[in-house]
């Protein structure tokens, strides 16, 4: 029996598993299975890997994406460039490391968008916020980073003034800030400055509609949540698996 499986914590809200367990039965692909393995740490990956004598692949969610990277026996040239691992190929005993975050959002965001003439806030400089950056690269739309965690990032306190909403009107949020159970929680940007050209797009896909969505519909903004780049990134990451 092949093993795929996530590594992440928590896993209360993984989307991966039921998407993964649903893909073998409806294909009748009878020879696999998916599992959760959830770490606060990554103290046990190692063992867990030997553990599992049949792993064939993992996906990996918050908060491992980037420290994963050490665990690795190769990393993958564009994974390398963004900083970040959400998908590793077990293959001659080698781990290998994979980013399909930044494609999957890639594609849902050329999906969505009427034009890329935009400026784009990123909220949060982790793991998925590195893949997020890579993909507005890509796709020549420039972005500043908020985040408390380095000088060179908008602090949330410089992104109070109206003028800063009227330069930025798409706005991602990369952090798991209203993510179930936690869903009062939102990010601290100046929502009554959002209007009908604003752009909100959460990488949180439970709730439906976060804070952060409902906060930008309320102004009538336009709102996405990240359940099509989550689609899409594990059909990345089923290809990947397979090739």
């Amino acid at each position: 029996m092949k093993v795929f499986g996530l590594i992440g914590y928590p896993l209360g809200h993984s989307f991966s598993k039921d998407y993964f367990t649903k893909k073998f039965s409806q294909e009748k692909i009878t020879d696999s299975i998916y599992k959760n393995f959830e770490m606060a740490s990554l103290d046990t990956f190692t063992k867990t890997i030997k553990d599992e004598k049949n792993l064939v692949g993992l996906n990996v969610t918050i908060p491992h994406k980037e420290n994963i990277i050490e665990y690795l026996d190769e990393v993958d040239s564009v994974a390398n460039e963004i900083g970040s691992v959400n998908v590793i190929k077990v293959t001659d005993n080698k781990l290998i490391g994979f980013n399909s975050d930044y494609l999957g959002f890639k594609i849902s965001l050329k999906k969505w968008l009427p034009n890329r003439k935009f400026n784009a806030l990123v909220l949060g400089s982790g793991g998925s916020s590195n893949a997020i950056c890579f993909a507005l690269k890509k796709l020549d739309i420039n972005y500043k980073i908020v985040s408390t965690s380095n000088s060179s990032y908008f602090s949330y306190d410089e992104i109070r003034n109206e003028e800063i909403y009227s330069k930025y009107k798409l706005i991602i949020n990369t952090t798991p800030l209203g993510m179930s159970p936690n869903v009062d929680s939102f990010p601290d940007i100046q929502y009554k400055f959002l209007d009908n050209n604003s752009y909100l797009y959460d990488l949180v896909y439970n709730p439906k509609q976060t804070k952060f969505l409902s906060k930008g519909r309320k102004n009538n903004s336009k709102i996405k949540n990240g359940i099509e780049m989550l689609e899409t990134q594990a059909k990345i990451s089923w290809d990947i698996w397979n090739k």
